[in-house]
């Protein structure tokens, strides 16, 4: 059962994984189009239409991600679209499964792919068998927690962090940044930051190069994107491929599942 909302046809809608559905009217596919044009036209409103899949009756289903998250749209006979979570007559949800599989794999695989991409300081071993990526700020103090916390799994060559840098707490914060990237070794230079943040850390730079203010940019944008607002911001992936994500300092048993077994 739907419940039906008009849509408001602004540039960017905020989508959420609730019962309550949106509704809008339908467009004229066009003939030559694998995606009829009134989903195509969802994606103005913020969705990403990933892939169509099978559903039962007159429906026809489109996996999607909408803030990061998977979220169905149906298309009707009629030719309006729904977009939501569909219950089935117990009011479980239906489609679950498969909007993880086709919205959130394919996501999940282009998230880590931007993130090797990126820029990136190295700290610990080259081979080491789990890969965690952190968004960091030289001025951060949850930061610098997360980087002493790290130590055992990190020396004993469990696990490689890899910082994603950005300058974002305070005004010398893209001057430290560019201090590590551009020094000799960033990684021992980014050590001797963590090391001695409590002295005040690394030193700043007297400039920031033009080419390390796109680096931040960059991160700050990626940071953004995989939705953090703050740092540190940890990513993960677990051994079925699937990314997790940490917003600040992992707590308790939450180190763990960040870092995996020592």
């Amino acid at each position: 059962m739907f419940s039906k909302v008009s849509i408001n046809h602004r540039p960017r809608v905020a989508f959420g994984l609730a019962a309550g559905l949106m509704l809008m009217a339908g467009c004229t596919q066009a003939e030559d189009s694998p995606i009829p044009q009134a989903v195509k036209a969802l994606e103005a409103q913020g969705l990403t239409i990933v892939q169509e899949f099978d559903v039962s009756g007159d429906l026809r289903g489109f996996a999607s991600i909408a803030n990061g998250q998977p979220i169905a749209v149906y298309l009707t006979r009629e030719g309006e679209t729904i977009v939501g979570t569909r219950l089935d007559a117990n009011g479980e949800p239906i489609d679950t499964a498969t909007l993880q599989e086709l919205a959130m794999g394919p996501m999940d695989d282009r998230t880590w792919a931007e993130l090797e991409s990126a820029t990136w300081v190295v700290d610990g071993e080259v081979d080491a068998p789990r890969v965690v990526y952190t968004f960091s700020d030289a001025n951060c103090p949850f930061c610098n927690r997360f980087w002493e916390a790290s130590r055992p799994w990190v020396d004993s060559g469990q696990v490689q962090l890899r910082h994603l840098l950005v300058g974002v707490i305070k005004e010398d914060s893209p001057a430290k940044a560019a201090a590590i990237l551009e020094a000799p070794d960033p990684s021992a230079a980014l050590a001797e930051n963590e090391r001695q943040f409590a002295q005040g850390g690394i030193t700043p730079a007297d400039n920031v190069s033009a080419d390390v203010q796109k680096i931040l940019a960059d991160n700050q944008a990626l940071m953004r994107t995989n939705g953090f607002r703050g740092t540190p911001g940890i990513v993960v992936k677990e051994s079925d491929g699937s990314i997790r994500k940490f917003h600040g300092m992992p707590q308790g048993e939450q180190l763990t599942e960040a870092l995996g077994p020592r």
